[in-house]
């Protein structure tokens, strides 16, 4: 009987995975880059943001999205350590003047990047000084 069932195992094991398609909200665009002395980060949105109902994509889709889950890039390749990504909380001012990126799961206080660019310290660690280019969806 135990070698009929590791039989099976190993007969369930060498079928090939079967994946699903996570969905069009899986498919993420970089829409900002930054440059610090120790990292780079980069923010990431989902295509249905970026693109919309116009299948264009535009600045002005982002701008007026509603707080949304996208991901920030920490790039530490420099240092040895690899490229982690998070799930941070995008939004935009009231303004339209700075996206504001909360990197909740860290505790950190919500970074304002000006949408035109600008210097910015995402943390006390890597983040320090990060110089922004504009918000580009065209990257």
């Amino acid at each position: 009987m135990k070698h009929l069932g590791l039989a099976a195992i190993v007969c369930l094991l060498a079928l090939p995975a079967a994946a699903k398609d996570p969905g069009e909200d899986s498919y993420m665009f970089r829409v900002m880059s930054c440059e610090g002395d120790d990292a780079k980060m980069e923010i990431y949105l989902p295509q249905s943001i970026v693109f919309q109902q116009n299948g264009k994509s535009s600045i002005s889709n982002i701008l007026e999205m509603r707080p949304t889950i996208g991901w920030y890039a920490l790039d530490l390749t420099g240092a040895l350590k690899g490229k982690p990504l998070e799930p941070v909380r995008l939004s935009v001012s009231p303004d339209k003047k700075f996206l504001i990126v909360d990197q909740y799961t860290r505790g950190h206080p919500p970074t304002r990047i000006p949408v035109g660019g600008g210097t910015v310290d995402f943390d006390q660690r890597f983040g320090t000084k990060a110089k922004c280019g504009a918000l580009n969806v065209h990257e």
